[in-house]
């Protein structure tokens, strides 16, 4: 693995700066972004922008010097290039349209949601994540139009993610307090108090990914938040690139036990896709993708 850093050349705020970026992963860039006292805003998805006060000293700390167009090179090899579609910072305006078509007049809890999922902390559960969530809804809904319960579900299912403190973590904290904040925050917006149960009992299903059979709701909504699963080799390292770096904090041994349990905990769920067209899309890849990360001993963190 090596950091990576080309000259500085884009101007903004009165500088030009350079690019920053790990060949490998992106626990260690932000591993040595800390260490070098780069603040985290500076990050960008992918990279870190630094201005060019900074090049030299951090060339020194044994960032390697490279070309622009090497430096985009090594991202695209590695898997961690962001394209335009997943970059959260780009995703503001759509997700606020579809929202305004979702609850019309809204626009306050909406510009809150929004808020919770661009905090920093987050990594994979960012507005692409949402944007891709709902994406997948549409794919697989039956005309192409989920209920909208399953949509509201969806954009409450990780409204409140907490800094995790451990890769094997039990899953259900989260999950709780976002569907007590769908309740609360729904029931203010004045939708019917079916709706929203309904709404807090499928936030809640994205705990264990595990609906029923009659379920048609929770199975769509557990389909769609497991999507990311089915991606190819790249869109799916990004994936467990970005993972690792919510739990940059956890020291890798710890951080490969927990993830372990959680892919064993994937595998074993019977079947991973409920509908026909989540099968059909996503689930041979998906149990490719998570049986060769088990076999590796987790990709992340290396």
């Amino acid at each position: 693995m090596a950091i990576l850093i080309d000259s500085p050349m884009w101007p903004a705020h009165g500088t030009v700066f350079a690019h920053l970026v790990s060949d490998a992963s992106l626990a260690e860039l932000h591993v040595f972004a800390a260490a070098a006292g780069i603040p985290e805003r500076a990050f960008d998805e992918d990279h870190y922008d630094v201005p060019e006060r900074r090049h030299a000293d951090l060339v020194a700390l044994g960032a390697r010097e490279v070309t622009g167009r090497d430096l985009a090179r090594a991202l695209i090899a590695s898997g961690l290039r962001v394209p335009a579609r997943e970059r959260a910072k780009s995703l503001e305006r759509p997700l606020a349209q579809r929202w305004e078509a979702l609850l019309a007049g809204r626009d306050g809890l909406g510009r809150e949601l929004l808020a919770r999922w661009a905090e920093p902390h987050r990594r994979y559960h960012t507005r692409a994540h949402l944007f891709a969530v709902l994406g997948a809804l549409e794919t697989i809904a039956d005309g192409g139009t989920p209920p909208r319960a399953v949509v509201l579900a969806a954009w409450f299912h990780d409204a409140v993610y907490g800094a995790p403190a451990a890769a094997g973590a039990e899953p259900g904290r989260d999950e709780e307090e976002s569907a007590l904040l769908a309740e609360v925050r729904l029931a203010d917006a004045g939708l019917p108090a079916a709706e929203v149960g309904e709404v807090g009992r499928l936030v809640r299903l994205t705990a264990g990914h595990a609906p029923a059979a009659s379920d048609a709701a929770g199975q769509l909504l557990c389909d769609a938040d497991l999507a990311v699963l089915g991606r190819d080799l790249r869109g799916y390292r990004r994936y467990a690139a970005q993972v690792r770096a919510e739990f940059a904090h956890v020291p890798d041994e710890a951080f490969r036990a927990g993830r372990a349990a959680v892919l064993e905990q994937l595998l074993g769920l019977d079947p991973l896709f409920h509908t026909d067209p989540a099968r059909g899309l996503w689930a041979a890849r998906a149990r490719h993708n998570l049986r060769a990360e088990l076999d590796a001993g987790s990709w992340l963190g290396r």
